[in-house]
This record gives structure tokens, sequence and C-alpha cells, in this order.
């Protein structure tokens, strides 16, 4: 998954901050999420999430708290074939 952030991300953020990284730790720890984290200027995240088809990993991008509060405001999620 490759997101944006809201424009001043880092005040907005605050609040939810917390809900989101327990979210993340939950989905990490169930092996259902991989990787994820914000570019160095913090416009963008990224995400590598372990599911069946596009459907739930939509449903857990949708479900975070950063969504659902308008800190990350758009997604695309690309299907990936890991080599190594």
């Amino acid at each position: 998954m490759w997101g944006s952030y809201c424009d001043n991300v880092l005040e907005k953020r605050a609040p939810f901050r917390q809900a989101h990284l327990d979210n993340l730790k939950a989905l990490h720890e169930a092996g259902t999420l991989l990787t994820v984290g914000p570019t160095q200027d913090v416009t963008k995240v990224f995400a590598i999430y372990v599911t069946a088809d596009i459907a739930t990993a939509r449903n857990l991008v949708e479900s975070d708290p950063y969504w659902q509060n308008g800190i990350w405001t758009d997604y695309e999620i690309h299907e990936w074939i890991q080599v190594y």
C-alpha cells in the first residue's frame, strides 16, 4: 500500500496516534502486516499487508484510525510478487 498523509500530519495525528500504533502492533503480531512506515518527509506511507486478496487489504487500511480520521488521505494497493 502506498498512501498520502494530510497536511500538518505531525500535529493532526496526535489524538489518533496511540490507537493507530495499537492497531498496527496487533496486525503485525497476527502476521497480517509485514511492515509500515512514512517516507522521510512524512508525506507518504508505505505498508505491506499479507492478505488473500485486495478487498481484505482495503478493509485493513480503511479500518485504521489514520484512515478513519483523515490522517491518510488516499491510498493505492498493488499486488506484489516476492522474488526473494
